[in-house]
């Protein structure tokens, strides 16, 4: 059984120097601050980070930090490795043999800079800004500065983590949340309350059902997969929705290893249950729900039995049965989901159908249940950022689902990745012309088929890369590469949920620079009046 408080209380917080940002030890500078990418992963934990003559030399974790209790992993506690790494990219370089040949010779900044802006001034003139293909990866804190560089610098609305197809990663389970229920949800362990599970406001959620998903392992989405232990430990009893079994499936009242892809059946399933067992919470589904009448006379239908999805999912329906009553009459219960529901082709239906669950049981906005969450202050600065600096004419040829044929609407602000392909392949409506890539690795993540994202990158006529290492992207595609200062060599800011945090600076690495830096440098000379930042400080703290 946890004692977090006695926990809190067992912390010597002089030896912490709780209350200061910086502090001599042993011969160390250490600084207080929180680590986020490059690298990382979704989330952004307290660190101690130990200077010496302005080197990294050790990473701790912070157990005054409420968002890890100084826990850390391997990304952290392996950081000086990766930031001190000779092999990382030191300087910029321009491309001397053919794209694949990993030829390169060192240029000056200033070099590189005059060579941007004159290949981005000659595509506006020449084509449209539209010709500009902006490419950032996923949310690792370069999801609210490269929209904004994007539009306001480059001028371009084609702007987007690009070449995964449908988005098929976390937006499923955002839309599947925002269209039924118009906010966005996270189990309730606490994360929101300074005082953790020590908060008398807090309950552990009775039952968790972990679907298609690891968070010890994936800590994904904004959200630390050890601040479900503490629950366990408090009593909170699990289901697990996996094909593998997993360190929740072996702790588990029941493991539900379905057949892969089967996930809407299974929770066709679960409300086929709970809805002919009067397992609902009328209270809720009064006062809350539209559209019950309608879901209770389609899943009643024989079809959706346990039974049924037993013969799909692979499943006992008895163990289906057990595993619905358990969750219903639990109060709070709440779902933890992953990735494996966005990558199947019924992502959106199953998605759908488990927000349905969420909310005929009555676990929205209760402590312990699934709780609304939103960013720190609201602060919210996205997708759609710096739009106002994009030419109408350049605006309305942006490569959306539309553009591809068929009726699909948008969901996002960003560019659609298949629409962006397809033009590359076809030239139709428009061969773009120059790629600007940011911390993407798109042939060795994002690229669902590598093999024909290269042949597209082939036909780019000019492609900015800018990374801390030198990639297989970089080597097939890069006419010029840009050294990104890693998470300790960076001044920022990052919210992503609760609470805003702030990084900074501690080391230097050559002549690698953040990506506020490069940012502000590039938006300097395109439209320095979106850019009135003399540092990135300024940029930051406009930002917050």
């Amino acid at each position: 059984m946890i004692d977090y408080q006695g926990f809190l209380d067992g912390i010597d917080r002089k030896a912490y120097h709780e209350g200061e940002f910086q502090w001599e030890e042993d011969g160390y500078t250490v600084t207080r601050t929180y680590q986020y990418s490059p690298p990382g992963c979704h989330n952004s934990c307290g660190v101690l980070f130990y200077t010496k003559d302005g080197k990294l030399e050790k990473v701790e974790g912070d157990p005054l930090s409420p968002w890890a209790n100084g826990k850390l992993c391997v990304r952290c506690l392996a950081l000086d490795e990766a930031v001190n790494n000779e092999t990382r990219l030191k300087y910029p370089m321009r491309r001397v043999g053919e794209r694949g040949e990993n030829k390169w010779e060192r240029i000056s900044w200033e070099e590189a800079l005059d060579e941007i802006e004159q290949k981005v001034r000659t595509i506006w003139e020449e084509s449209g800004s539209e010709y500009i293909i902006c490419v950032h990866g996923t949310g690792r804190n370069i999801n609210w500065q490269m929209p904004y560089f994007g539009a306001a610098a480059l001028k371009t609305p084609n702007i987007g983590t690009m070449f995964f197809a449908g988005f098929a990663c976390y937006i499923p389970r955002v839309v599947g949340l925002a269209a039924t229920m118009g906010d966005y949800m996270l189990v309730d362990a606490s994360m929101n309350s300074e005082k953790r599970y020590s908060d008398p406001n807090w309950r552990p959620p009775e039952v968790v059902m972990i679907w298609g998903n690891e968070p010890l392992k994936s800590n994904a989405d904004g959200y630390m997969g050890h601040w479900l232990v503490p629950c366990v430990q408090m009593g909170t009893k699990i289901i697990s929705v996996d094909p593998r079994l997993t360190w929740w499936g072996a702790r588990a009242e029941y493991w539900l290893p379905l057949r892969p892809g089967t996930d809407g059946e299974l929770a066709l399933a679960f409300l086929n249950v709970i809805i002919s067992e009067d397992l609902i919470d009328h209270e809720f589904v009064d006062l809350w729900c539209a559209g019950y009448e309608e879901l209770s006379a389609r899943v009643l239908q024989e079809q959706y039995t346990p039974e049924a999805a037993a013969e799909i999912c692979g499943v006992p329906a008895e163990d289906i049965r057990g595993a619905a009553r358990l969750y219903a009459n639990a109060k709070p219960g709440a779902i933890q989901w992953g990735l494996a529901l966005d990558q199947q082709l019924g992502a959106m239906s199953a998605c759908l159908a488990i927000a349905d669950l969420m909310a005929i049981c009555g676990n929205i906005d209760v402590p312990g249940g699934e709780i609304i969450v939103r960013n720190a202050f609201d602060m919210d600065m996205g997708p759609a950022s710096g739009e106002e600096h994009i030419p109408p004419e350049a605006m309305a040829r942006k490569l959306v689902y539309s553009t591809l044929g068929g009726n699909e609407r948008d969901f996002v602000a960003h560019a659609a990745s298949s629409a962006v392909l397809n033009a590359i392949e076809t030239g139709e409506p428009y061969l773009p012309r120059m790629m600007w890539i940011q911390s993407s690795n798109a042939l060795s993540c994002a690229g669902m088929a590598a093999p024909r994202v290269i042949e597209a990158l082939k036909k780019i006529e000019y492609i900015v890369y800018a990374d801390p290492f030198i990639t297989p992207t970089a080597v097939a595609a890069a006419d010029l590469m840009l050294p990104v200062a890693m998470s300790p060599e960076r001044n920022s800011a990052r919210v992503w949920w609760t609470p805003l945090r702030t990084m900074s600076k501690v080391c230097d690495f050559y002549e690698a620079k953040s990506d506020e830096e490069i940012i502000i440098a590039v938006g300097k000379r395109l439209n320095p009046e979106a850019f009135p930042f003399e540092t990135d400080v300024d940029f930051i703290n406009w930002f917050i």
